[in-house]
């Protein structure tokens, strides 16, 4: 051992964080424990008082503090047009935007037989009866991969009898970037979103 115990534990728990390495474990590590003694339990207080107040909105199931998020508690925002994503990072990036006045609705995941993610562990059930008490567009917003390609194509089954309005995300070739450097999908899915100038 070349720390002592209680050093080498931080390692190992920081070292458990998704996208933290066993490198950037132990510079969180030895930083956190020379750093100034408030540095340490500010970080402290601030996990715990998340891991206590955090919770998931009864509505969208988005992250909140209390029984509604923020979204869900304004007002101004159009309850119309439900807009699904995979993760609360998801809403966050959303948001970022500035162009969305719509409401959420958080899946936690997507389908993914492989790993033993089935229906019943997302928040779909949910999703149905907030469509059901009126909805006029869903707005399938999950990642361009194959679990949330699957996922969104099982939405668009459930909901369509609904009559309801089922749309998703156009993809293609970024702002600012070359199309010499666009793969073949890419190229394709900006074909296939193409909208008249």
């Amino acid at each position: 051992m070349y720390y002592p115990a209680s050093v080498t534990r931080l390692i190992e728990a920081l070292s458990r964080l998704p996208g933290i390495g066993p490198k950037t474990a132990q510079r969180l590590a030895l930083y956190l424990v020379t750093a100034p003694e408030e540095v340490a339990l500010g970080l402290a207080q601030a996990l715990t008082d998340a891991r206590q107040k955090a919770t998931y909105c009864s509505v969208c199931a988005n992250l909140a503090e209390g029984d509604l998020c923020a979204i869900c508690r304004d007002e101004t925002r159009n309850r119309n047009v439900i807009c699904v994503v995979e993760d609360p990072r998801d809403v966050v990036a959303m948001e970022k935007a500035r162009v969305f006045r719509g409401v959420y609705h958080v899946l936690h995941g997507a389908l993914s037989p492989v790993e033993g993610v089935g229906p019943e562990k997302l928040t779909i059930e949910r999703l149905l009866a907030r469509v059901r008490a009126g909805a006029e567009e869903v707005i399938l917003a999950t990642n361009a991969d194959l679990e949330g390609e699957a996922t969104a194509l099982y939405l668009a089954r459930l909901l369509k009898p609904l009559g309801v309005r089922v749309t998703c995300l156009a993809y293609g070739i970024p702002v600012g970037a070359d199309l010499e450097y666009a793969d073949g999908k890419t190229l394709t899915r900006a074909l296939e979103g193409r909208r008249e100038v």
